[in-house]
C-alpha cells in the first residue's frame, strides 16, 4: 500500500515511508467496517481515513486553524493528512502545516508531505537545517537536510514559500492525486481545490 501510494511521485525523491501513516489508518479502518457501520474513521496521528455510507457525511479538521471541511458520501474522499515542519515527522520544508484531502489516507499522506517540503525558502538563513542522519541514523533521509527551525518571516518570504508549495499542490490537483490542500505558513495560508466551507479562498495565497 505505502510503495503503491508513492509510486505516483517517482520522477522525486520519495520513500515508502512518506505513506506509513496513511496507510496504516486505511488498513485499520478496512478491518474495523462491518456491515451496519454508516460512519467511521481510523486516526493514525492525525492521518485519517474515512468510511461513509450513502448520504453521510462527516467533518473533517484542517490543521493551523479552527475550520472544518465537509466530506460527503458523494465526494472522491476518503483520506485526509497532514504535514510540516513542527510535526512529528522530518520536513524538507517549513509549512507549519499542510492538510491534504484525497482519495485515501495513504495518498493523502504521500501529497501531504511532497507539498510541506516545497514550501520552502531554499538557502534562506532564517532556516535552521541539519541532517536527518544527524537525528536519527536510520532515517531514510540520510543526509537530506532536514528543517529544525525557522526563524521570523516577513510577508513576502510567506508568500515566496507559499508559492512554491502551490504550484506543487495544483500539479497534483491537476492529475487528479488529490482533491484539495490547504497550506499554512506563519500568518499566511493558501487553499488549492474546493474544501466545502473554504471555497472562497480557493486557489488564493492570503497574508493574514
Amino acid at each position: 500500500m505505502m510503495a503503491k501510494a508513492v509510486r505516483p511521485h517517482a520522477h522525486r525523491f520519495v520513500t515508502p515511508m512518506a505513506a506509513v501513516a496513511g496507510a496504516v489508518a486505511d488498513a485499520v479502518l478496512r478491518a474495523a467496517v462491518c456491515e451496519g457501520v454508516t460512519r467511521a474513521y481510523a486516526n493514525n496521528g492525525g492521518d485519517a481515513a474515512l468510511w461513509l455510507a450513502p448520504g453521510e457525511a462527516m467533518r473533517v479538521a484542517i490543521a493551523g486553524s479552527e475550520d472544518r471541511a465537509m466530506v460527503r458520501a458523494g465526494d472522491p474522499v476518503r483520506g485526509v493528512a497532514t504535514s510540516g515542519w513542527r510535526g512529528r515527522s522530518y520536513s524538507l520544508g517549513i509549512a507549519d502545516a499542510v492538510t491534504v484531502l484525497a482519495r485515501d489516507a495513504a495518498a493523502a499522506d504521500v501529497a501531504a508531505t511532497l507539498i510541506a517540503n516545497a514550501v520552502d525558502l531554499p538557502g534562506s538563513p532564517k532556516v535552521v537545517r541539519v541532517a536527518a542522519c544527524e537525528i536519527d541514523p536510520d532515517s531514510d533521509l540520510g543526509e537530506r537536510m532536514v528543517t529544525r527551525g525557522v526563524r521570523l518571516l516577513s510577508p513576502a518570504d510567506i508568500r515566496k514559500a507559499l508559492d512554491r508549495g502551490v504550484c506543487e499542490a495544483e500539479r497534483m490537483h491537476r492529475r487528479g492525486s488529490i482533491h484539495a490542500a490547504v497550506l499554512y505558513l506563519g500568518e499566511g495560508h493558501a487553499v488549492v481545490g474546493a474544501v466545502p466551507g473554504l471555497e472562497a479562498r480557493s486557489r488564493e495565497i492570503c497574508d493574514g
